[in-house]
């Protein structure tokens, strides 16, 4: 259809630090993202008398904006994921499992990149 870019999310391999460094990038990808836009976002707009859903919509488009880089399709697929977590972090205040399921998601689509490219039609 068009709406998404095709990124390649790793390095090339044949080099003895790809993974350590796709596993570090997860690990700060989800870090920064999960606790400013999420965390720290959500909780200062709460505080300053937004609406719950005001909230989660700002903190959403803001995590959809800056993921833009990969077209319309990235740009939705993570205002989605930024409602989902939202939603779980303003119920819950858990900040961690969102920090920990971003960190897997990036660390699947990196390492499953590495392991799956020339394997699977489309990679």
């Amino acid at each position: 259809m068009g709406v998404n870019r095709f990124v390649v999310p790793v390095p090339p391999m044949g080099y003895w630090w790809t993974v350590p460094v796709i596993v570090l990038g997860a690990a700060q990808a989800a870090l920064l993202e999960e606790v400013v836009v999420l965390g720290y976002l959500t909780t200062r707009l709460r505080q300053i008398g937004a609406t719950p859903f005001a909230a989660l919509a700002a903190s959403s488009l803001l995590r959809g904006s800056y993921h833009l880089y990969q077209g319309w399709g990235g740009f939705l697929g993570n205002v989605v994921l930024g409602l989902f977590f939202g939603i779980l972090f303003l119920r819950r205040g858990r900040l961690w499992p969102m920090v920990i399921a971003h960190f897997l998601l990036d660390v699947g689509a990196g390492v499953g990149y590495l392991l799956f490219h020339g394997h699977i039609s489309g990679l």
